[in-house]
């Protein structure tokens, strides 16, 4: 019996075609997500709408290295600022807690209350592990429709386009950006993350990993 098997340059042209595919998938997803999010991301506390509540997505504290994370601290500083200018009045910092000696979102109060933001106005989310998970509890868990999403802004383009899926009214007041050069591979590793989030809302319907019962924000 014959056999038959694609030629060398057959698995080549097949190679090339997967990887046209692939990164205009990425691409595309990037060019979608920036275009719905457009005009809806702020760095004037003067001009971000008001609401109730502020999420802050969560982010390690330190680096690998052991120094400072600056994606974090701009992140609180964010947060602190609004809280205190009165654009939102109750915060939901999200972050990871899979393991006990890793807490995101605690480090994240403890740094908002050094910032003079009050305990009783602050809410941790432990269970946002992602930014899927984040935005959608705070929907479901902690009932929040009306929200302002705290971010660098590269990150608050996906935030809002979940948001948007899940029928919120968002928007992302953008903390201080740290540069290309000081987080290449946060930069790079967020035109995968854009095309895996188009992915998980529309062909994977991936849900957050926990829901659990409501909690009620007193506001």
């Amino acid at each position: 019996m014959k056999k038959y098997f694609f030629s060398v340059k057959a698995w080549l042209i097949l190679a090339c075609i997967a990887v046209v595919l692939v990164i205009a998938l990425i691409a595309g997803s990037n060019y979608y997500i920036i275009r719905q999010t457009s005009g809806r991301i702020y760095t004037d506390w003067n001009q971000v709408p008001a609401n109730d509540v502020g999420l802050v997505l969560g982010t390690s504290q330190y680096m690998r290295n052991g120094s400072d994370n600056l994606f974090f601290h701009y992140r609180m500083d964010a947060a602190a600022e609004l809280y205190h200018k009165g654009k939102i009045r109750h915060i939901i910092v999200s972050g990871d807690n899979h393991v006990l000696s890793y807490n995101e979102a605690y480090a994240m109060m403890k740094a908002l209350i050094e910032r003079g933001v009050p305990k009783n106005k602050i809410t941790c989310d432990y269970a946002g592990f992602r930014t899927l998970d984040s935005v959608v509890r705070c929907k479901e868990v902690f009932g929040q429709r009306n929200v302002t999403i705290i971010s660098q802004e590269f990150h608050l383009q996906r935030a809002l386009f979940i948001a948007d899926h899940y029928r919120m009214n968002t928007v992302g007041f953008a903390a201080g950006e740290v540069t290309f050069r000081q987080s290449p591979a946060t930069r790079y590793r967020e035109y995968f993350a854009k095309c895996k989030a188009v992915l998980d809302l529309f062909v994977l319907n991936k849900k957050p990993k926990f829901l659990g019962e409501p909690v009620k924000i007193n506001i």
